[in-house]
């Protein structure tokens, strides 16, 4: 049922797009969050406008964002379907001029997200995906894809983490570790087979993650966390711990393995 809205969701992202982009490379000010994130005007104007927007498109599905006010679990439990979105992920990135930001929506159906749209707004990228229908950057078809040794794989993985040196350890393990920006446009490059997998070493939250997640799994691979579980949607803690890796299914096996070596 969801699938169907897919147009209406890239058109969306598009518009809400080229208005954060007006505020781009302003030098605007921003506040620092309880989690000590930031946020920006950019982010309070994408989540109004895609929160008034999929209010008129369905009205009887509750949304859940990065922006929202806190909803407890014991509201949002009884949620069988929800929008589940990151008005802005990559707000840093969007603070430093730094083209690896986007805007994501997702659709949970009874914890699987069933629908994803990313769109970054600098490179005019669309990713989508809906369930059982395959995975799609700008309208053309894209895949997972992975090379047989990890010695020769590349990995996207966070600008944050490499500066803290927590990827020191792997330097001379893969073939390139790619540090991006945006946990969920990292996603949406490996889906498109741009690298062989995401990886990061700390913990996400769920918004960052799943509409990436559903373009991971139409693209033919996976996201699993670092204990090696799927991860179900809408749990009493949004946040995913210890950390996670996606893209093709064998090529995150042999990842996992070396990080499993690594502890």
């Amino acid at each position: 049922m969801f699938s169907t809205l897919l147009p209406k969701l890239i058109s969306l992202t598009s518009k809400v797009g080229e208005t954060i982009m007006t505020l781009h490379n302003k030098n605007m000010g921003f506040i620092v969050k309880s989690d000590s994130t930031p946020l920006t005007q950019a982010d309070k104007i994408s989540h109004n406008l895609i929160t008034e927007a999929l209010k008129k498109i369905t009205p009887n599905v509750p949304i859940l964002s990065e922006e929202s006010k806190n909803i407890p679990f014991s509201v949002r439990k009884n949620w069988n379907a929800y929008w589940l979105i990151d008005p802005l992920d990559g707000t840093k990135e969007f603070i430093e001029g730094v083209p690896q930001f986007v805007v994501s929506i997702a659709i949970v159906e009874n914890g699987e997200p069933v629908v994803g749209v990313l769109y970054n707004p600098v490179t005019k990228d669309t990713f989508a995906a809906a369930k059982g229908e395959g995975a799609f950057l700008n309208d053309k078809p894209i895949h997972c894809v992975t090379k047989d040794s990890v010695g020769d794989m590349v990995i996207l993985n966070s600008r944050s983490e490499t500066r803290r040196g927590l990827w020191e350890p792997f330097a001379n393990t893969f073939g390139e570790l790619r540090a991006i920006g945006s946990v969920a446009y990292k996603l949406g490059l490996t889906a498109a087979g741009k690298a062989d997998i995401f990886a990061s070493l700390r913990p996400k939250n769920e918004w960052d993650i799943c509409a990436g997640n559903c373009i991971i799994n139409e693209a033919g691979g996976k996201l699993i966390d670092l204990n090696g579980n799927i991860r179900r949607y809408n749990q009493e803690y949004t946040i995913i711990e210890p950390g996670l890796i996606a893209g093709e299914t064998e090529a995150v096996a042999k990842v996992m393995n070396v990080f499993k070596d690594y502890a």
